[in-house]
């Protein structure tokens, strides 16, 4: 028996192609994706403008407070309009708005005082 050399023993394993040229392959075979639209070209198309900002918050309220939200939901659906507790909360801000500072005080006393935050659990 001969001995191959040590040379002849070794697999040849083709080299890698650089990082980018594997890249650009396979961007080359991929489909093309739609291209985001800038902060700019949606403004110029006016959907930016038209949004406005919303703010997520939590707040506490007692029981039957917050069971007038469901009460006043049914009177808007026996009227025909379908509205959620948000919009209610809004509408009775704009309510708000419209009093004068006298009524809005008088308003404001005759709420009950609650103790803000998170009930303990238990």
């Amino acid at each position: 028996m001969t001995e191959k050399p040590a040379a002849a023993k070794r697999k040849i394993i083709p080299a890698k192609p650089s990082a980018a040229a594997s890249k650009s392959a396979m961007e080359n075979n991929a489909p093309a994706k739609p291209a985001k639209k800038n902060k700019k070209a949606r403004k110029a198309n006016g959907k930016a403008e038209n949004r406005k900002k919303v703010v997520r918050d939590s707040f506490t309220m007692p029981q039957n407070d917050y069971a007038r939200i469901a009460e006043l939901k049914q009177v808007c659906l026996k009227a025909g309009v379908h509205v959620k507790k948000s919009e209610l909360l809004r509408a009775g801000l704009h309510a708000l708005g419209k009093l004068s500072a006298a009524q809005l005080k008088q308003a404001i006393a005759q709420m009950e005082q609650i103790k803000t935050g998170r009930p303990k659990k238990g």
